[in-house]
């Protein structure tokens, strides 16, 4: 790499890591205050072995749960942003109304600040595991769920848009689609050099120094880079999409660029919008409607 350009990358990780300070202290102040749940809406706790306390979720049910008590229905996992909770999807958005439309249970996990990874310097915060080995196991003997690959669905925001597609990535027998919405898809190659926010903390936390096996485990980039074409072959579809003034719009083009690369699978959204609630408002209610080619109602 000339010098040149690796000015150019070190100011876009610069512009990263000030926008994940933003983020950081910025979204969730400017969100709404929650409504009342709807009906179809409850919160629930597993009492997690892996993470050593109970976690909490929301489940989001469709219309026809109820009244039709032998039909089973695909779910998709939403996962929440940095310093958000399991809540910010049903509380922030319009998700149980845009959720009428369709026939799918929805799940919110509680990721924390955790990226959805297995700590590399906090043994007891397994949040990879735990919505592996725990949640969607628990999920699916609570609920009438399909339990294969084909009424499975994982997405999420910022975060948890980085976690969904990595869940995607290291368990394609698992899901047959995975989404990024605003995804900060780059987490697992952002060091601290030094810097001390909340949120370049947290990075450094889960992932720990830059050369640990728990960075390059989990470094979604490297898995598609690396990836034989029989890999690519039995990876899940990958939705991404982006807002044009969202601090991590090249971000997301160089893993699109990537992904068109390797050849696999894809559709890319780049929108008017922010790293905001009122952008993944929007993107929730469209990737409802693209979930409906992939998932299966049988």
């Amino acid at each position: 790499m000339n010098k040149r350009s690796f000015n150019k990358s070190l100011f876009r990780l610069l512009l990263v890591c000030v926008g994940l300070f933003g983020l950081h202290h910025g979204i969730l102040s400017q969100s709404p205050a929650p409504a009342p749940l709807p009906a179809n809406v409850s919160d629930h706790e597993l009492d997690s072995k892996l993470m050593t306390r109970p976690m909490p979720y929301r489940v989001v049910l469709p219309k026809s749960y109820s009244a039709e008590k032998g039909r089973k229905y695909p779910v998709i996992y939403l996962l929440h942003g940095l310093t958000g909770r399991f809540r910010n999807w049903t509380d922030l958005t319009k998700l149980p109304a845009y959720a009428e439309g369709h026939e799918f249970i929805i799940v919110t996990p509680e990721g924390a600040n955790g990226w959805y990874t297995d700590s590399y310097t906090k043994p007891e915060e397994k949040y990879e595991s735990y919505i592996i080995k725990e949640l969607i196991p628990e999920v699916e003997k609570k609920y009438r769920a399909i339990g294969t690959r084909s009424g499975r669905a994982i997405a999420g925001l910022s975060m948890g848009g980085y976690g969904a597609l990595k869940f995607g990535l290291k368990y394609p027998e698992m899901f047959s689609l995975a989404g990024s919405f605003s995804g900060a898809l780059g987490a697992a190659s952002i060091s601290a050099d030094g810097r001390s926010t909340a949120s370049i903390r947290s990075i450094a936390e889960v992932f720990g120094p830059a050369d640990s096996e728990t960075r390059a485990a989990n470094d979604i980039f490297k898995m598609v880079r690396e990836a034989t074409p029989e890999k690519v072959k039995a990876m899940p579809f990958i939705y991404v999409d982006c807002g044009n003034e969202d601090f991590l719009i090249q971000n997301n083009r160089d893993f699109v660029a990537l992904l068109a690369e390797k050849k696999v699978p894809h559709e890319y959204r780049q929108l008017p919008g922010a790293h905001n609630w009122p952008y993944w408002d929007k993107q929730v209610r469209e990737f409802l409607r693209v979930a409906e080619g992939f998932l299966t109602t049988k």
